[in-house]
């Protein structure tokens, strides 16, 4: 059976636990509010847009979320149907492989609800994960399908071989020997963070696609923190961390294969890279929540109207608000409609207004 050999140090200790901090920060903010859906759209394209870009994807961004917009939560729109509604000029591929990882992550998402401890991960999974990510880009006989052919990793910098994943006929062998592993009761011993590090190292090792297999390995590492109670309300995006210094990530991976098989420095650079990511999204939170005195006063976190969110991001930065204000947070909205939010806002005790005509101020009421 496989084993993965690393040792616990110092940085990952102190990552771990910077984490759990981060992570009980977001947990019990007394305001992440239908924001929920705002952070988890945005962690979406995110991970979309970066994931895919690390892999040589010309997109942006910009255009990312237009595709996102224009697209809605239809599935098998053609791609140049998207191309002609947004007026992106990409080529085909580069569109399909954002509609594609976006599927990926609905599939990821349908799965986080077999939770906990003794969930079982299986070649499926890893097969299906890898077809929604190459479906249109890869012939139908290579998606979802081991590769039949060798494959080679050569360095970017100098063309050079780098590495050499195991030969098409061991790879079945091996996914078999590193999922014996995963659903093993030795291996649910070890923290999730670094169970999820280790199936991404070994997936990109036993590189078991032709292609697509960087983008398989990070969903099942992200499924495994979903699954395994790290998920975070699923805000964080992995991938962005990686994007922006592409280097160091394959450096980190390729550290294993130069110190014999040892994933320390791997994992070191891994736990480093989730803590950083969710640290991110807890001043986020934090920025938008109320203070502690608010959550012992309201006992619970409260959901608001996105209108909401942004009339209360406004007062975080200033100490009144007044209609003017309001109006311009709130283009195209009917003063109605804005005086029914602040109303809403009052009535959970979040603001208070201050005056009585149309010069009435408001500010938060914990203040």
């Amino acid at each position: 059976m496989f084993e993965p050999k690393f040792f616990i140090t110092n940085k990952i200790l102190v990552n771990i636990a910077k984490l759990e901090y981060a992570k009980a920060i977001i947990d019990s903010a007394p305001l992440v509010p239908a924001w929920e859906k705002t952070f988890r759209d945005d962690a979406t394209l995110r991970t979309v847009h970066y994931g895919t870009h690390l892999e040589g994807n010309d997109l942006s961004l910009g255009q990312a979320r237009m595709i996102f917009e224009k697209v809605g939560d239809e599935n098998n729109v053609p791609v140049k149907s998207v191309a002609n509604q947004t007026g992106i000029v990409a080529r085909e591929r580069d569109i399909q492989e954002v509609l594609n990882y976006r599927k990926v992550l609905e599939y990821l998402d349908s799965l986080r609800e077999q939770t906990q401890r003794f969930t079982r991960y299986t070649e499926d999974e890893i097969k299906q994960i890898h077809f929604l990510t190459v479906d249109k880009i890869l012939s139908t006989d290579q998606a979802g399908n081991y590769r039949n052919s060798r494959v080679v990793i050569k360095d970017a910098a100098t063309g050079e071989i780098s590495f050499r994943p195991p030969t098409p006929v061991e790879v079945p062998f091996q996914i078999e020997h590193f999922l014996e592993w995963l659903n093993s009761f030795v291996s649910k011993d070890i923290h999730p963070v670094l169970r999820a590090g280790i199936a991404h190292y070994e997936l990109v090792r036993i590189h078991p696609f032709l292609d697509g297999n960087g983008r398989v390995a990070r969903a099942l590492a992200t499924l495994i923190l979903f699954r395994e109670g790290y998920d975070i309300k699923r805000f964080f995006s992995l991938e962005e961390y990686y994007d922006k210094n592409p280097a160091d990530y394959y450096q980190a991976l390729q550290s294993v294969n130069e110190s014999d098989g040892d994933m320390t420095s791997w994992l070191d650079y891994f736990t480093f890279g989730l803590f950083t990511e969710i640290d991110n999204v807890k001043q986020r939170v934090k920025d938008l929540s109320l203070d502690e005195r608010m959550l012992n006063r309201l006992g619970q976190q409260i959901s608001l109207s996105e209108r909401q969110i942004k009339l209360v991001e406004f007062l975080r930065d200033h100490e009144f608000l007044n209609m003017k204000d309001a109006n311009k947070l709130l283009p195209m909205i009917s003063e109605d409609t804005v005086l029914r939010e602040l109303k809403d806002l009052m009535s959970k005790e979040l603001i208070e207004k201050i005056g009585k005509t149309k010069g009435a101020r408001y500010r938060l009421k914990s203040r």
